[in-house]
């Protein structure tokens, strides 16, 4: 069972100081990566000024607009104002059966969530979760302790997971909490590990297998940041029970140009779940 999957931070469809907007082409850009999940932060629900000030601007929320017929949606409202909201979004060709918002805001001057939507991938529940932390280490330490925290509770230990979003983590210090306290492993290392050794990531003893199949997270992972001259490594895919086939950073035309981030898109393979 194979899936595309990509995140990416949206900058909220609009250039800096929101004078051009730039959805439209985003939304062209996006339907190229032909992907099955998108996961995406900075996604505007409403913006009341936004709309006054761009003649083309979508009637419906940014999630809807680019969801369009092809995929079903799920959106996590989490910075709210008095002309409107923005927060993340999951994209999926496939049923969203469940989901849920947790508020990880660390103080009022920066509303951060994780959208968790469970995913009906044909016969298998897959555990999605995006994410944007916050731009203080302390911050973010928080709020991967609360993720992790809310994948041991709510999440079965042999379901497959993908986490993915805009960490924030220019210092690079995440991958090893989440490493050793959920056994998830990092896509672009997944991809490097797998190409060099042959190795599968199993659903069955998560932790015993990785410790054989990875050495600990790297402190290099892919630049997404700036778009112009990728440099900081802030966007993330972390997975469990996938064969990463293949791991991309998405530069150049259009893709400078359309946010301050450049997305990501990994090729998975789900691995069938060991008894």
């Amino acid at each position: 069972m194979k899936l595309r999957i990509a995140t990416y931070n949206m900058h909220k469809g609009v250039s800096a100081f929101g004078r051009q907007a730039r959805i439209h082409g985003m939304k062209e850009a996006l339907s190229s990566l032909d992907a099955d999940l998108l996961f995406l932060q900075e996604v505007q629900g409403q913006h009341d000024n936004h709309a006054k000030k761009h003649p083309l601007w979508p009637n419906a929320g940014q999630h809807e607009f680019l969801a369009g017929e092809s995929h079903h949606v799920a959106y996590g409202m989490n910075a709210v104002y008095a002309h409107g909201h923005h927060g993340n979004a999951l994209l999926s060709r496939y049923p969203i059966i469940s989901l849920i918002n947790h508020d990880v805001s660390d103080h009022a001057y920066e509303q951060r969530g994780i959208l968790h939507a469970v995913v009906q991938v044909n016969t298998v529940a897959v555990h999605c979760f995006v994410i944007h932390l916050g731009l203080f280490a302390a911050s973010r330490r928080r709020q991967v302790q609360a993720l992790v925290n809310t994948i041991i509770r709510d999440t079965p230990v042999d379901s497959p997971v993908i986490i993915a979003g805009d960490f924030n983590d220019w210092n690079q210090r995440l991958s090893t909490t989440l490493y050793q306290q959920l056994g998830v492993v990092e896509a672009f290392d997944a991809a490097e590990a797998a190409e060099s050794a042959g190795n599968v990531i199993r659903q069955a003893s998560v932790r015993a297998v990785l410790s054989d199949y990875l050495q600990p997270p790297r402190r290099i992972h892919a630049r997404t940041f700036p778009a112009q001259f990728p440099w900081l490594c802030l966007d993330r895919v972390y997975l469990r029970g996938f064969r990463v086939q293949q791991a991309l950073v998405m530069k150049g035309t259009p893709w400078n140009a359309l946010s301050d981030h450049v997305p990501i898109t990994v090729n998975l393979e789900m691995v069938e779940r060991q008894i």
